[in-house]
């Protein structure tokens, strides 16, 4: 089955356009839906979620209208949002049992061995008659995980789950989503690089509520290939190269900052070629751009 988003657009009271015309194309496997905080990534996930209207435009899965068949489509949904909040004082066993209920799974029997399964699949299963509130972040999340699947969805959407995780437990979820996505379509909105590099076959990068590229996360990196510069420079000249350069990315590296910049040819001037990586392709839509834009002003 194929998501498909045509047209969308989402204007909040406040006059903040957070989906500007939006068109998309996702298919089963890992999508990544990479962009910085207030993109537009939560409003999209929401509405694809059937939790919010949009305004204009088109979601369709398969053969579902996303924004007039909500409960159609809420039965094959498994939604993870940013904010996942459980209840302290219940055990994981206990509350995905109740989750399991709400999501209509009525025979006992059933119910059980689906909910049994779900914490073993998230690795749950030792901690199940532990309290919720003593669960770490990436424990938490993989409960999340474990409600998200309990109808056995066809499209799973997780809002930023990794934000806050240790290195082991990212690692740990990431081959959770790895194995969701081998036959459902899974939806990873994040602004983490690491997460879409790792895990995701296809992305698209989204800012002010427009998708800025699409593809796949290799192949953008080839499109960048002997066009990324990087020089280490002090700090007071920054603005200096800004003005001279579209300066993509700024670090440090033992205390000095090293600048990446995008070039068509060699800049000189102490530029390094180096191999571009997601995060210069990331950088160069989200800041490329508006430096590209604001030199030809």
């Amino acid at each position: 089955m194929e998501l498909v988003i045509k047209n969308l657009t989402k204007t909040y009271k406040n006059g903040v356009k957070a989906i500007n015309n939006l068109n998309l194309e996702i298919g089963t496997g890992m999508f990544g839906l990479l962009g910085p905080n207030g993109a537009g990534k939560s409003t999209l996930m929401r509405t694809i979620a059937t939790l919010q209207e949009a305004d204009e435009g088109t979601i369709t899965f398969g053969d579902l209208d996303v924004l007039t068949q909500k409960n159609e489509v809420r039965k094959i949904l498994g939604y993870l949002p940013q904010e996942f909040g459980v209840y302290p004082k219940v055990s994981a066993e206990v509350l995905l049992n109740h989750l399991a209920v709400l999501k209509g799974l009525t025979n006992t029997k059933e119910r059980k061995e689906v909910v049994k399964a779900l914490l073993h699949k998230t690795n749950l299963y030792d901690h199940r008659k532990k309290n919720m509130g003593g669960y770490s972040g990436g424990m938490k999340q993989r409960f999340g995980i474990a409600q998200a699947l309990l109808s056995n969805p066809k499209l799973i959407i997780v809002d930023e789950p990794t934000a806050g995780l240790d290195p082991a437990e990212r690692n740990r979820f990431y081959n959770l989503l790895s194995e969701l996505g081998e036959n459902t379509v899974v939806i990873l909105s994040t602004h983490i690089v690491d997460d879409v590099k790792e895990l995701c076959t296809n992305m698209a990068i989204v800012n002010r509520g427009e998708v800025l590229l699409k593809g796949n996360p290799v192949k953008t990196i080839e499109q960048l290939k002997d066009k990324v510069y990087k020089k280490t420079i002090l700090k007071n000249e920054l603005e200096h190269y800004k003005q001279h350069h579209v300066v993509i990315a700024e670090k440090f590296l033992l205390g000095k900052p090293v600048i990446h910049v995008l070039s068509e040819s060699d800049p000189g001037d102490g530029f390094i070629p180096i191999q571009a990586d997601l995060e210069d392709v990331y950088f160069s839509q989200i800041f490329g751009r508006d430096q590209h834009q604001n030199a030809l002003s």
